[in-house]
């Protein structure tokens, strides 16, 4: 088992990526560094030193990070010595993905039996801690008629159930392509001020659904086969009402094997890259701002633009 004492996190990124080329999936290999809790208020790279053996410090934060770069999860470390901890990783199955899944029927991708059914954005703390800032943001206890475009099992909802005492008197529409979680949400809600709707979004025009002072789309509009600025376009200037908000949610992450992994997947690329993501946002906050929204954008692993109407003063 290798011990690393001061080698600098680049060599150690090196030795682990060497050693999981004969790691299978679900294997865990582990490895010895200075135990994070020996010391506190210290930062990565500092210089520890006991019994006349210098270590690099790192907390770990740097280890969980480590874990998820090399497409790991991080199981709980095990005592090795007074000073030191065992590390263990567990190589992730990268083809468990609904990222990599094929179906014949387009409209069940993210159907209540395919892997994407299996995620629960709620629980986890980056997603739902940027979530209900933007809910806060747009005052969603204000708000009495609200769309939902990519709805499936309806966790955006739940998490407005939790945060407005006026929830049971607003309006929610959730519109979904997938009729087995469009189904499954309706179970989930079935009070009378929740209405699912099984229907393609890029045909909105063929439902009378009026106007909606907010509109929500988390990890929708960038999805194959939406157009993404004209639909954008259509929401704003169809859809929306007079003193209407928006929250838009892009996905900077992927979900493999259990796990969501930071950082946008281009084609063509083994690697992070975020320039269509930053594209597509950098065109969303332009467009908004042009039409007079004040805009913010927050999040990590989900990317949130939250606008809200300027109101001229009289």
């Amino acid at each position: 088992m290798k011990h690393f004492t001061t080698e600098s996190m680049h060599e150690i990124i090196t030795i682990l990526r060497s050693e999981l080329a004969h790691v299978h999936a679900h294997d865990i290999f582990t490895f010895v560094v200075i135990d994070p809790d020996c010391c506190c208020s210290t930062y990565a790279g500092s210089i520890i030193t006991y019994n006349d053996l210098s270590y690099i410090y790192r907390g770990y934060k740097a280890w969980t990070d480590l874990a998820q770069l090399l497409y790991c999860r991080m199981l709980t470390p095990l005592k090795h010595s007074e000073h030191t901890v065992t590390i263990r990783f567990q190589r992730l199955d990268t083809q468990d993905s609904f990222h990599t899944m094929h179906v014949d029927d387009i409209t069940e991708k993210y159907g209540v039996n395919s892997p994407f059914s299996k995620i629960n954005k709620n629980e986890e703390p980056a997603f739902v801690d940027a979530y209900a800032q933007a809910l806060h943001a747009v005052n969603i206890s204000k708000r009495r008629h609200v769309l939902n475009l990519g709805i499936n099992s309806g966790d955006e909802f739940e998490l407005i159930q939790q945060l407005s005492p006026n929830f049971f008197n607003t309006h929610f529409t959730g519109i979904d392509y997938s009729y087995s979680a469009i189904a499954n949400a309706g179970k989930r809600f079935q009070s009378t001020n929740v209405t699912m709707i099984q229907h393609n979004i890029n045909h909105l025009e063929t439902l009378n659904l009026g106007r909606f002072d907010l509109i929500i789309s988390i990890g929708t509009l960038q999805s194959p086969g939406v157009n993404f600025k004209p639909l954008l376009m259509t929401l704003v200037q169809q859809y929306l009402t007079a003193e209407g908000a928006l929250i838009l949610g892009f996905p900077n992450s992927r979900w493999i094997d259990g796990e969501m992994i930071y950082g946008a997947k281009a084609p063509n690329y083994n690697y992070s890259e975020m320039s269509l993501v930053i594209k597509d946002i950098y065109f969303c906050k332009k467009y908004l701002q042009q039409h007079r929204f004040r805009v913010t954008v927050t999040g990590k692993e989900y990317l949130f633009i939250t606008a809200t109407r300027i109101v001229k003063k009289s």
